[in-house]
């Protein structure tokens, strides 16, 4: 089977040093990450298969839609999973001048610190697919945010990429320390419905630890 997503290759971790890619360990914690929502039904769905497991996650939320589906973000802060920053808009960096690029950051970050909950938080912060120039995250890490990143990008969004495929680029790259990508979105559901549960009992069976990012 080939696999059309792999590890971050160790050379753009050096590159790009200032962002975290993963967080080795000796416990065997990995860290599962579910970008774009919180999204009706398909956050939901996520949180029980996580609860089944007794796994903890860290949601990067895009901030219009915690402003239209309130009650879904509360449910993700109460049952202790961590909460990161996507941009209001899920824009892209790259095709997006800094100005307006942190000014959506910071509406995001705004709409965040509406919820009590939040107000003892981690900063953390994950670009739209990846893309951010130097100056948009020099300006977002002066805030004291962290940048992440991903070691393990499931590809689950992938329309072209089969469900096996996509289970198959998350267990064959996982070791101690990864942050997976995944996406509680609608159209990455079609994989994640098939890729979450059966990552997750092989994550148990495997004796990883879902630990949240902070």
């Amino acid at each position: 089977m080939k696999l059309h997503w792999i590890k971050t290759n160790w050379i753009i971790k050096k590159l790009f040093a200032n962002y975290t890619w993963d967080l080795p360990n000796n416990e065997k914690k990995i860290y599962l990450s579910f970008d774009d929502g919180p999204i009706p039904e398909i956050t939901e769905w996520v949180l029980e298969e996580l609860k089944k497991s007794k796994a903890k996650a860290t949601f990067f939320c895009i901030g219009d839609n915690i402003e239209k589906h309130p009650e879904i973000f509360k449910k993700v802060i109460a049952e202790g999973h961590s909460i990161g920053n996507h941009t209001f808009n899920h824009l892209n960096g790259w095709k997006t001048t800094s100005e307006i690029y942190i000014e959506n950051f910071k509406k995001c970050e705004e709409v965040i610190s509406r919820f009590p909950a939040q107000k003892i938080r981690s900063k953390i912060f994950r670009p739209p697919y990846g893309k951010i120039k130097t100056a948009q995250s020099k300006q977002i890490r002066k805030l004291d945010y962290k940048i992440i990143m991903w070691d393990v990008l499931s590809a689950d969004f992938d329309q072209n990429l089969s469900k096996e495929e996509c289970l198959e680029n998350v267990l064959y790259n996982i070791q101690s320390g990864s942050i997976i990508v995944f996406h509680d979105s609608l159209k990455a559901f079609k994989n994640l419905e098939y890729v979450l549960p059966r990552t997750l009992a092989y994550l148990e069976k495997n004796n990883f630890i879902c630990d949240i990012i902070e």
